[in-house]
Formats: C-alpha cells, sequence, structure tokens
C-alpha cells in the first residue's frame, strides 16, 4: 500500500516529518484534506489551523501564519514562516502579542503601512490563541 509522506518546514527548521494518514489544510477557498493518491496540487495556506493524522492515528493540531503546500507523488511538502504545534503555544505570549497588535492597529497616527502590518499581525496571534485553546481544552 502506499505511504503518505509529509514535511512541514520553516526558514528555521523542520517541524515534522513522518509518514501520515492524512493532513487538512486552511486553503484559500476553504479547508481540503489530502490523502493518499492525492493528486498533484500546489495551493497556498491562509492563517489557520493544520491538522495532520499519524500513522497510528493520533492527531496533532499546529496554528499557521499561511504558506504554501505541495503535493506530489503521495508526498506532501508543507511551507511557511510560522508555524506551531499547538502543545507549543505559549497563550500568555500569544495574548500579549495579541494586545500589542491592537495597540498598533488602533493607534490614529500610525501609516497605512502600520496599519497592514499591524492587521496581519493581530490576525495571527489571534489564530494562535484560537487553535490552542479550542485544542489544549478538548484535551483536557
Amino acid at each position: 500500500m502506499a505511504e503518505l509522506k509529509l514535511e512541514i518546514t520553516t526558514p528555521e527548521k523542520i517541524i515534522f516529518e513522518e509518514e501520515i494518514v492524512s493532513v487538512t489544510v486552511p486553503g484559500s477557498k476553504g479547508g481540503f484534506e489530502v490523502l493518499v493518491n492525492h493528486a498533484p496540487i500546489i495551493s497556498t495556506i491562509e492563517i489557520g489551523e493544520i491538522k495532520v493524522v499519524t500513522k497510528n492515528n493520533s492527531i496533532k493540531f499546529f496554528a499557521t501564519s499561511g504558506g504554501t503546500i505541495e503535493v506530489e507523488n503521495n508526498s506532501v511538502l508543507i511551507l511557511s514562516d510560522a508555524i506551531e504545534l499547538v502543545e507549543e503555544i505559549d497563550i500568555d505570549r500569544a495574548k500579549d502579542a495579541k494586545a500589542r497588535a491592537e495597540k498598533r492597529f488602533f493607534d490614529k497616527e500610525k501609516k497605512e503601512i502600520d496599519m497592514i502590518r499591524a492587521k496581519a499581525a493581530l490576525k495571527r496571534a489571534e489564530n494562535r490563541i484560537k487553535v490552542a485553546e479550542m485544542r489544549l481544552t478538548a484535551k483536557a
């Protein structure tokens, strides 16, 4: 039987690399799942949650700031500037980042480019908090 191999990588390091059953990602047109023998595809990934079902049927969740996914020959490569395993998210740090982003976003003296960056930072922080709280609460 064919195997599906997943690699999740940031510019700094490989975050996850093993054979899996499936991976579900937040695509630009909605979430989609990749299974063994999936058709080749290259797509963007939005800010959101990535769900991985491993070979032993455990489920791993990651918070991502977006990126790309490439699927070819039962190999999946996810590239992202920032991605974290849910158990590694420091919720207090994420809440601090959210507060800083909100302060920057609502600063009336900021230029438009600063507003765009602040809005992106706010979305990333909110996603990290949402994914971590939802998944860590479910495990309790």
